[in-house]
């Protein structure tokens, strides 16, 4: 799994499923661009999802970076973004062979956002779906996290 994560003030995400139309928002916390990698499974899930809802990203009284998103009861908005594995070494087509194809990808995306549910709340984009997405983003503060990354000594 591959996620950008935006420290935000706020956030809203829209898009349109064959008639309706859909559109999610927050408020202060994070916007998570979520990509899902063939060989992803459960545990990479549920490993990223325990990363990003204790990472220390808020500021707080004494010094930046002391809160997590638990503690600072703030929201997260998951959006799925399979190009966030796009391989554009060749051509001027980006290749996207390194995501999940849907059938993969989409019960991960899901159990990801049921886990990450399970501690702060959650709003999420369409999978599949062609979305607007709209932040302001709080800093800038921009991560960038692979499943294969090992966290460090703080967690």
């Amino acid at each position: 799994m591959r996620a950008v994560i935006q420290r935000v003030t706020r956030a809203r995400v829209a898009w349109r499923q064959g008639l309706i139309d859909h559109a999610h928002e927050i408020g202060p916390g994070v916007v998570v661009l979520l990509a899902v990698a063939g060989t992803d499974s459960d545990s990479d899930a549920h490993r990223m999802a325990d990363r990003i809802v204790t990472l220390r990203i808020f500021n707080g009284a004494q010094s930046k970076s002391a809160h997590s998103l638990l503690d600072a009861a703030g929201e997260a908005m998951v959006v799925p973004q399979f190009t966030l594995y796009a391989d554009s070494s060749r051509g001027r087509r980006p290749s996207f062979l390194g995501a999940a194809p849907p059938g993969h990808a989409q019960p991960l995306f899901e159990l990801f956002c049921r886990r990450l549910e399970s501690r702060v709340a959650v709003k999420r984009g369409g999978f599949g779906a062609h979305m607007e997405l709209s932040l302001v983003n709080d800093g800038p503060f921009t991560l960038i996290l692979d499943s294969a990354d090992k966290a460090g000594p703080d967690g």
